[in-house]
């Protein structure tokens, strides 16, 4: 059985209409959040190796500080994000990354927006 990168994905629900929304909300609800629920083990898993990998002691922080160094690590360390948002547009058809690639700057907003809550909310 042969499975596409859609099938794989799993259903996350919105509250309220789409229909009004922006094409980039659209594309956020429809296709980044269920890549990202798919993603969410290797986001954290990824994360975590980033801390060992930056020697910090991450658990012998106050629940601020740990806020602190993940808002730190997305506004500063590039590096950091691009294999993030490698881990999601991976995960895109060719269709979407075609539509992608037409909003990328503000679709890379809303990404890393959302994996930085992901991430805080998890840890």
């Amino acid at each position: 059985m042969i499975h596409t990168k859609n099938s794989i994905r799993p259903t996350v629900h919105i509250a309220g209409s789409q229909e009004n929304s922006s094409i980039e909300e659209r594309f956020q609800n429809e296709i980044l959040r269920p890549i990202i629920k798919l993603q969410h083990q290797l986001i954290v898993a990824f994360f975590g190796n980033y801390l060992e990998r930056k020697k910090m002691e991450f658990t012998l922080l106050s629940p601020f500080k740990k806020k602190e160094l993940i808002a730190n690590a997305f506004q500063k360390d590039n590096q950091f994000k691009m294999e993030l948002r490698g881990m999601i547009v991976g995960h895109f058809t060719l269709e979407e990354y075609r539509a992608y690639e037409r909003m990328a700057p503000s679709l890379n907003k809303r990404i890393m927006s959302m994996l930085q809550e992901r991430i805080s909310s998890t840890i």
